[in-house]
C-alpha cells in the first residue's frame, strides 16, 4: 500500500520540476528574473513558494524514512533560487528511488513520533494516511497554485503528469 503511493508522490515531485521549466520560460518571455517567483505567496500569512517546496520534499522523504527506518538526506532550508529548489527535489527523488516495496513491510506497525507531538505517537499507518499524504499534496498543490496565480501557464495535465495508459 505505501510503496505505490510514495511512487506517486515521487512523480509529483518530478512534476514540480517540470513546472519550474514553464515558470522559467514564462519569466523570460515577460523579461523578469524567474527567481522572483521563489518568494511569492498566495496570502500574506502563507508560506512562500520556496517553503512550500521545502515542506513537500521534507514530508515525502521524512515520511518514507520514518516508515522504513532508512536515513533520509538532510537539507539546510537555505534555497533561494529555482535551481537550488530543483537540486532539493532531485535529492528527495534519489532517496525515494533507492527504496523498494519490501522496505515498507513493517510500516503500518511502526511507532512514529515528532517533537511537536509532546510525547504522543502514531502508528505508521495512521501517520501515513493522516499526515504524510495530505501534508505532501497540500504543499505540492500550493506550489502549483502560487505559480499559476503568478501567471505561469500551468493546467491540470501539468499537475497530473503523464498517465500510465495501456491499450485494452
Amino acid at each position: 500500500m505505501y510503496y505505490p503511493i510514495f511512487r506517486q508522490m515521487r512523480k509529483t515531485l518530478a512534476q514540480i520540476d517540470t513546472w519550474f521549466d514553464k515558470a522559467t520560460d514564462y519569466a523570460k518571455s515577460r523579461s523578469f528574473d524567474p527567481n522572483v517567483l521563489v518568494g511569492m505567496r498566495l496570502a500574506p500569512d502563507q508560506f512562500p513558494l520556496v517553503r512550500q517546496v521545502q515542506i513537500a520534499c521534507d514530508t515525502v522523504k521524512l515520511g518514507a524514512s520514518r516508515l522504513t527506518g532508512k536515513e533520509a538526506p538532510t537539507h539546510e532550508d537555505n534555497e533561494k533560487t529555482i535551481d537550488e529548489l530543483r537540486a532539493r527535489i532531485k535529492s528527495a527523488t534519489r532517496f525515494l528511488d533507492g527504496l523498494t516495496e519490501k522496505d515498507f513491510d513493517n510500516a503500518a506497525t511502526r511507532a512514529v513520533t515528532l517533537p511537536r507531538w509532546e510525547g504522543k505517537i502514531m502508528t505508521g499507518h495512521d501517520y501515513f494516511l493522516e499526515h504524510v499524504v495530505p501534508n505532501f499534496f497540500f504543499h505540492a498543490s500550493h506550489t502549483y497554485a502560487i505559480l499559476r496565480h503568478n501567471g505561469v501557464p500551468l493546467g491540470k495535465s501539468d499537475y497530473l503528469g503523464p498517465l500510465t495508459q495501456r491499450k485494452p
